[in-house]
């Protein structure tokens, strides 16, 4: 780019999405891309990443910072009711410092595993109120020199059961919440619950995103009447579901249809592999199920996926180290993904599948995108996968914000 100013080149790195161009440099001009070429002659900072994968970061799409980290309080559960109950009787005496601490653990831990934007789950009901919320708030300003941060606000245990509930999330939305979800299957009344979401969601112009039909019975389906409604209000693009471990148990037949529906409609699945693969199943003697919905399959044919994480160290996961590469490896272990093509999808899962998730138009290695880039140690997104790659090191804004350099082997 003749005449231009660079803070920083990154040289010699495969781009995310450009791989069968070759290598190329990235060039960065305060906290935006200005070029990306074969080879960029000038003199400024280099950074030379020998070959190693450059990308946008991890996207993390579907989260719950106000209850992770908890299982020292509570201890483990083997059903998502038992969890739901632990959980309800625990986040009663949950402080706005204890859920901001606990919080910024996991964040932390996300921004060393090269995760640059974050989609929070809150929960909000008479027994936290808005305290939660109010946490979570401060850790989007707070930790916005290093993750772009979303809430989602919603009912866990319910809302025409739970009165006061509604309430809630009105101000919630009212403050600055994201945007609006739901959890219809724990709802006295699941239809109307999703049609009050959707009418929140016309109010206060946000987008939603539901946990949806988290079992294995297939007889009855939420998955539909939320398509239903998206087309009614005109909501494609803005609506994900999450889990719909149902999809997993489906047949044929009702897989094709479901699938079908959701492309018509423009809904968006996020899958949860450790939490779907961890709740699903229980008691089960033999035969245990997987209960991870296939994203790839529906990715193949025209609808918008994402993994994710879900939850971190508490009754829903006792487990998590927030590694959103490992999340997709886990998904491709169950799912017995192994092709090539495959596999880089499963890379997509967590990156430009996510951004498209979350309307995400500036994410990305592009020129005109802002600098948030992460380098892994792998020269592809097959490897990467494969091998677990550790991210070496990432920029927020065109400025460095972590560094994890490669290990070191000291022969005796």
């Amino acid at each position: 780019m003749s005449g231009a100013s660079f803070d920083l080149i990154l040289k010699g790195g495969h781009v995310h999405g450009m791989a069968k161009a070759g290598p190329a440099d990235v060039g960065i001009s305060g906290d935006r891309i200005i070029e990306i070429a074969p080879e960029i002659r000038v003199d400024a900072p280099t950074i030379d990443v020998q070959g190693c994968l450059v990308f946008g970061g991890f996207i993390e799409t579907h989260i719950h910072l106000d209850k992770a980290c908890i299982l020292g309080q509570c201890g483990h559960s083997e059903s998502l009711s038992q969890a739901i109950a632990t959980v309800s009787a625990l986040k009663r005496e949950f402080t706005v410092e204890d859920v901001y601490n606990r919080g910024a653990k996991v964040i932390e831990k996300s921004i060393v595993q090269g995760t640059t934007r974050m989609r929070t789950h809150v929960e909000v009901d008479p027994r936290i109120g808005l305290r939660s919320f109010e946490a979570i708030s401060k850790l989007r300003n707070d930790y916005a020199w290093a993750i772009n941060l979303e809430i989602c606000v919603f009912p866990q245990e319910g809302l025409f059961n739970d009165p006061g509930t509604d309430e809630l999330l009105v101000q919630a939305l009212e403050k600055g919440a994201n945007l609006i979800g739901g959890c219809p299957y724990t709802d006295t009344d699941p239809k109307r619950q999703i049609a009050r979401i959707f009418e929140l969601a016309d109010r206060f112009d946000v987008d939603i995103d539901f946990h949806l039909d988290f079992d294995l019975n297939t007889s009855k389906m939420d998955l539909f009447e939320v398509c239903r409604q998206t087309e009614a209000h005109k909501r494609g693009g803005r609506v994900t579901i999450g889990h719909v471990s149902k999809l997993s148990a489906a047949p044929p037949e009702l897989f094709d249809t479901a699938m079908q529906a959701l492309r018509n409609a423009g809904v968006a699945l996020t899958v949860l592999p450790s939490t779907d693969l961890y709740l699903m199943g229980h008691g089960a003697s033999h035969s245990v199920p997987r209960g991870v919905a296939p994203a790839h399959r529906l990715v193949e044919n025209g609808v918008t996926c994402s993994i994710s994480t879900n939850n971190v160290l508490n009754p829903f996961t006792p487990y998590g180290d927030c590694s959103l590469l490992r999340m997709a490896n886990l998904y491709a272990n169950i799912l017995q993904v192994g092709q090539p093509e495959s596999l880089s999808r499963c890379f997509d899962l967590v990156t430009s599948q996510s951004a498209r998730l979350m309307n995400l138009a500036d994410y990305g290695v592009r020129v005109g995108n802002p600098a948030d880039i992460v380098v892994l140690d792998a020269p592809d997104e097959i490897t990467a996968i494969s091998e677990l790659s550790q991210p070496l090191f990432g920029l927020k804004a065109g400025r460095k914000h972590f560094e994890r350099p490669r290990p070191l082997i000291c022969p005796c």
